[in-house]
C-alpha cells in the first residue's frame, strides 16, 4: 500500500515536471518567434496606438474610362502635415503656407481651427520646412481631379464613412470600397512634438482577382472637350454623346457643376447644382417630340407623306389658340417642309386626325414615360399625359411636345438612336463592367437584345426628314458638310424655371449622314431657341470629336 502511494506520487511529480517543461519550452518558442518573426508587426501595432494615421492613397477603387484612362485617383498632391496651432502661431510660416496652398484663405483658416491633432493642407508646390521638425510634406493621391470631370456621373462619397452617396460611387459602392491602401503612421509625444524617426509606412494590397474598380463607356477625351465647351459658352443644361452602333454613352455633362472634393458648400444651394440634368430632370420636349408624332402618323398610314396641309399661323382648339412659329402662316405646305420648318399647324392637324392615344402609344414604344436604365439610380421616368389629360384641346399641346409632357435628355437620345439604327432600339449603358484594380473586366455589364420597334419604311422617311431639317430647315446654319452630313431636330419648349417663364432650347441629331456614328443631344436652359442656343453646341462638340479621331 505504501509502495503504491510512493509510486503514484513519483508519477505525478514526473508529470508535473514534464508539463512544466513543455510550458517553458512553448513560452521560449513563442518568445523566439516574436523576437525573430513577429517583432515588426508588434512594433507596428504599438505604434498605431500612439500615432496618427495619414492615408496616402484614396480609400476607393479607380473608375476608368472605356480606354483604361483613370477618371478618379489620377492626381497626386503635395500635402503639408502639421499641428494646426504651429502654423497659426508662426506668422512667417502662416504667410508661406497661405501663398502656396490651393485652398482659399477662408478654407485654410477653417482647416487650422480643426480639433484634429494634425491638419492637412494641400500645396501648389513644395515649401521649405527644414527648420521645423513638427511638420512634413507627403504625396497624397486625390480621389477626384481638379477639373471635376464627369462629376455628376461619378458622384461623391461620405468621406467619414467611405460610402458612396451619389452616382457611380453609390451604385458600385460594394466594389469601390475595396482598394490597395498605403498609410503613413506618425508618432507625436505629449507635447505635440514629432518623435523623430518614428514614422512608419504600411501597405495593404488586395488581390488582382478582386473586383474593386469600375470601367465606364465614357471616352475621357470626348468628355473633357464637352465640358470645356459647356464652360466656355456658359451653358446651364446638359449634353449627351452616344455611340450609334453600341448605344454606349461616350460623354455626359450637366451644368452647373460641382467639386466633389468640397461638397459642403453645395448642399444649401437651390440652383440644382447637384442634379444630373441629363437623367435626373425632365423637361417639356417641344418640337423634338414631333419625331414621335411623325412616327405615329407614318406607322398608321405612310401616305401622310403625300398629304398637303395649310398653315394660317395658328390653330384653334375650342378656346385654346396655339400659334405657329410663323405667325403669318406657312400657307400650303407639305409634311416634309412642315417638319423641316417645325410648323405647329401641320402637327396639330396630324394629331387631331390620328388621336392622342396613338401618339402616346408611340411615345411609350420609343421609351418615354419610363427609365431608360443605363446604370444610374438617379434617373427619372419623365411624364406622359394619361386619362382625361388626353381629351379635348389637349391634343394641341401633345402634338407639339407641350402641356403635361416631359422627357429627359437621355430619353431624347434613346429615341434618336432608334431612328439612326433603322428602327432598332438598343440597350443604352454607361458602364462596361466591374474590373480588378488594373482595369481588367471581371464582370461585364449585361445588356438586353436589340428590339425592332419601328418599320424600315417609317425609319427611312424620318431619317430623310431629319436630314432636311439640317439642309433647309431650322438647323440649316451649321456646317453640315464638315461633319460629313448631319440630321436632327430643333426644339424650343415653353416652361418655367424657378417660378419664371423660360424657353428650353433643344437640338438632338447624329452624324455623319451615310453611316451615323454619334448621336448628340443638347438641352439649354433659359435659351433663345433651339436653333440659336443648342444647335451651336452640337456643332462645336461634333467638330471636336472629328478632330480627336484624326
Amino acid at each position: 500500500m505504501a509502495r503504491q502511494l510512493r509510486n503514484m506520487i513519483k508519477s505525478r511529480v514526473k508529470s508535473f515536471y514534464f508539463i512544466s517543461a513543455m510550458i517553458f519550452l512553448g513560452l521560449v518558442g513563442r518568445l523566439y518567434y516574436i523576437q525573430i518573426y513577429d517583432s515588426e508587426d508588434l512594433k507596428f501595432q504599438g505604434l498605431k496606438q500612439r500615432s496618427i494615421e495619414i492615408n496616402l492613397m484614396s480609400k476607393r477603387g479607380t473608375i476608368y474610362d472605356r480606354n483604361g484612362i483613370p477618371i478618379t485617383n489620377r492626381d497626386i498632391t503635395k500635402v503639408l502635415i502639421a499641428p494646426g496651432e504651429i502654423i497659426a502661431n508662426n506668422k512667417e510660416l502662416y504667410e508661406k503656407v497661405k501663398e502656396n496652398t490651393t485652398l482659399s484663405l477662408a478654407e485654410m483658416n477653417e482647416v487650422l481651427k480643426s480639433q484634429n491633432k494634425l491638419v492637412q493642407i494641400p500645396l501648389k508646390r513644395e515649401i521649405d520646412i527644414e527648420d521645423n521638425h513638427n511638420m512634413f510634406i507627403v504625396d497624397i493621391t486625390e480621389r477626384y481631379s481638379k477639373d471635376n470631370i464627369l462629376s455628376h456621373v461619378i458622384g461623391y462619397v461620405n468621406k467619414a464613412e467611405n460610402r458612396g452617396e451619389f452616382g457611380i460611387e453609390k451604385v458600385y459602392d460594394e466594389f469601390l470600397n475595396k482598394s490597395d491602401r498605403e498609410s503613413l503612421f506618425v508618432e507625436y509625444d505629449k507635447s505635440k512634438s514629432l518623435v523623430l524617426g518614428s514614422s512608419y509606412y504600411a501597405d495593404n494590397a488586395i488581390s488582382s482577382e478582386e473586383p474593386s474598380a469600375v470601367k465606364l463607356t465614357i471616352d475621357y477625351n470626348i468628355q473633357k472637350k464637352l465640358e470645356e465647351i459647356l464652360d466656355q459658352n456658359r451653358i446651364n443644361g446638359s449634353v449627351i454623346v452616344a455611340d450609334v452602333k453600341s448605344a454606349e454613352i461616350l460623354a455626359m455633362g450637366s451644368r452647373p457643376s460641382f467639386n466633389p472634393n468640397h461638397m459642403e458648400q453645395y448642399f444649401t444651394r437651390n440652383d440644382m447644382v447637384l442634379y444630373n440634368k441629363a437623367v435626373q430632370v425632365s423637361y417639356p420636349p417641344g418640337s423634338i417630340f414631333k419625331i414621335a408624332v411623325l412616327l405615329a402618323a407614318l406607322e398608321e398610314d405612310e401616305n401622310f407623306m403625300n398629304r398637303e396641309f395649310y398653315c394660317k399661323g395658328y390653330e384653334e382648339l375650342g378656346k385654346l389658340v396655339i400659334n405657329c412659329n410663323n405667325i403669318y402662316g406657312h400657307g400650303h405646305i407639305s409634311l416634309k417642309d412642315g417638319f423641316a420648318k417645325s410648323c405647329n399647324s401641320v402637327f396639330i392637324q396630324i394629331g387631331k386626325e390620328i388621336g392622342a392615344k396613338k401618339i402616346i402609344d408611340m411615345a411609350k414604344t420609343l421609351g418615354f414615360g419610363e427609365k431608360v436604365g443605363i446604370g444610374l439610380i438617379e434617373e427619372v421616368e419623365g411624364i406622359l399625359p394619361e386619362g382625361e389629360e388626353l381629351l379635348g384641346p389637349a391634343i394641341g399641346n401633345i402634338s407639339i411636345g407641350q402641356g403635361k409632357l416631359e422627357a429627359t435628355p437621355l430619353q431624347i437620345t434613346n429615341m434618336l438612336l432608334a431612328v439612326a439604327n433603322n428602327g432598332i432600339q438598343k440597350d443604352m449603358t454607361i458602364v462596361q463592367g466591374i474590373t480588378n484594380k488594373d482595369g481588367r473586366i471581371i464582370k461585364a455589364y449585361n445588356t438586353i437584345d436589340d428590339l425592332k420597334i419601328i418599320s424600315n419604311k417609317s425609319s427611312k422617311i424620318v431619317r430623310e426628314l431629319l436630314e432636311e431639317v439640317v439642309n433647309t430647315g431650322t438647323a440649316k446654319n451649321i456646317d453640315a458638310k464638315y461633319l460629313g452630313g448631319a440630321a436632327g431636330k430643333t426644339g424650343s419648349a415653353e416652361g418655367t424655371l424657378n417660378g419664371k417663364p423660360t424657353i428650353y432650347g433643344w437640338f438632338a441629331g447624329y452624324f455623319p449622314i451615310d453611316d451615323p456614328q454619334y448621336v448628340i443631344t443638347v438641352l439649354v436652359e433659359e435659351a433663345n431657341s433651339g436653333s440659336k442656343s443648342a444647335l451651336p453646341i452640337f456643332e462645336k462638340i461634333s467638330k471636336e470629336i472629328i478632330s480627336l479621331n484624326r
